[in-house]
Parts: structure tokens; sequence; C-alpha cells
């Protein structure tokens, strides 16, 4: 998945370094939108954190061990990620994380990003199993993968740090044996 289109003229494709600059600045236009539910907004302080993150999405993939993607409005600019946090081949299985700007939600952009991420993995990738968390009051995460026909599996208690507090997170699951 090198470059995917979405309907209405979003796509997504694959990091390149010049998109460093950009990606921090989105982030720090987002840190109050973001900061409640993603624990690596802290950690970013500059566009060299960011280029990192995109060096680190290019070994994940020599690594063959998923892939992140950018989302990219129909106007050029970046708006978001989403992505594989890593592929177990043994048990064909993975987890989908992702995030949008403020100003780019409620028009559908994440459930079609999940949803062409979810038919890869099923498809090209033959896996049986992908897994989505998202914090318990997080409701806008949580409607993407309901939308998307995954299965509410349980909550993880304090499963994921967030500086001195942790987030309880709700787990979802969806097989490729399931309807969709």
């Amino acid at each position: 998945m090198l470059r995917h289109e979405l309907p209405g003229g979003d796509h997504l494709r694959l990091f390149e370094e010049s998109d460093a600059e950009e990606m921090y600045a989105l982030v720090d236009r987002n840190r109050a939108h973001l900061e409640p539910w993603m624990p690596w907004v802290p950690l970013v302080h500059s566009p060299a954190d960011q280029l990192e993150f995109i060096r680190a999405t290019r070994r994940q993939i020599a690594d063959n061990d998923g892939f992140q993607v950018a989302i990219v409005t129909a106007g050029g600019a970046l708006a978001g990620t989403v992505g594989f946090h890593r592929v177990s081949w043994l048990n064909r299985a993975t987890s989908i994380g992702y995030w949008l700007a403020a100003d780019q939600q409620g028009r559908g952009t994440m459930t079609q990003a999940v949803g062409a991420l979810v038919g890869h993995a099923f498809g090209a990738w033959g896996l049986h199993r992908i897994e989505i968390g998202a914090a318990v009051d997080n409701a806008r995460s949580r409607a993407i993968p309901v939308r998307l026909g995954f299965r509410e599996e349980g909550v993880r208690r304090a499963a994921e740090r967030h500086g001195d507090r942790y987030l309880d997170l709700v787990v979802y699951g969806l097989l490729s044996t399931d309807p969709r």
C-alpha cells in the first residue's frame, strides 16, 4: 500500500522525511485535542522528533512488521496518521492505531482509512485477527471499530500510561471470518 485513494479526494500514503516539519506543526496545533488520548504527544518537541518517527516507520516496513501512513487531504495537507502497531505473523494478527486533526473530524475520513487497512490486512497479508484499543472515554475513537463491524471484547484496565495517570482501554476485535 504505497498510496490508497479514499472517497472524497483524501488519500493515504507512506511518510517522507520531508513531512517532518508539517507533521510537527500538525501535532503542535492539535496538542490539546490529542494529549488526553495519545501518550506520545508530550514527547514531541520539534520536527526532529517527527523525523525520527518517520524513520521508524521506514524501519517498520523494512522489518516486515506493518506500516504507518499519512492521511492527506484532497488539498494535499497532512491530516493525521493510521497504521499497524506491529504484525504477529505467527498468530496472523495485528492491531491498528490512528489519530486525526480536530478540524478534519466528522467526515468519515478515519473510518475509510481504517477500513482500507482492514482490507489490506485481511486481503494482501491474509491475516486472521485485527485489534483496536481505544480509551473508554474516547467516544469518537471507539466509534470507528464499531462502524467497521469490530466486536467489543472487553476492557484492559490501566492499560496505557499518560503521564501520571493510566487509561482503561476498550478492546475491539475483528476476525477474517466475521461478517462485515
